[in-house]
């Protein structure tokens, strides 16, 4: 069966109580669309924990090789990586104890969505999490 998203409201909900967004691949090239996402979120106030093992720090953040290099909660795993790498990233974030497993707009990834729901996560594929974020919660 193939997945559905959150509704709407759920999603919102979601990004209400988000604090650290775990952001997989992103980019320290601020031309790049990884790089432009984070830095909208984190102006909205969201904490960003880049995930890049090619990079220092991003964004004034320290920058991890891995999920399971970081040492504090996630909400949220956003994700920026071809489809075919998101089944490993799904573990690694249901390891961690993350709520939700985000893959960037157009990225989808059946067996990643699979292994994040059989992990507890909510699972949400091929949306932008920054025009969500704009859409459901105008004002933070």
């Amino acid at each position: 069966m193939a997945h559905e998203n959150p509704s709407r409201d759920q999603i919102k909900q979601l990004l209400e109580n988000a604090g650290n967004i775990a952001v997989v691949g992103l980019s320290d090239n601020p031309d790049k669309t990884s790089h432009q996402v984070a830095q909208a979120m984190q102006a909205r106030g969201y904490r960003i924990i880049p995930v890049n093992p090619n990079a220092d720090t991003i964004l004034g953040e320290k920058s991890y090789s891995s999920l399971t290099d970081i040492p504090e909660p996630v909400d949220i795993v956003n994700v920026f990586r071809r489809p075919e790498h998101t089944p490993p990233i799904a573990e690694e974030a249901v390891g961690i104890g993350a709520k939700t497993l985000w893959l960037q707009l157009g990225i989808v990834n059946e067996e990643a969505a699979d292994i994040a729901k059989k992990g507890g996560l909510t699972v949400i594929m091929d949306r932008c999490i920054k025009v969500e974020d704009a859409v459901l919660r105008p004002k933070r």
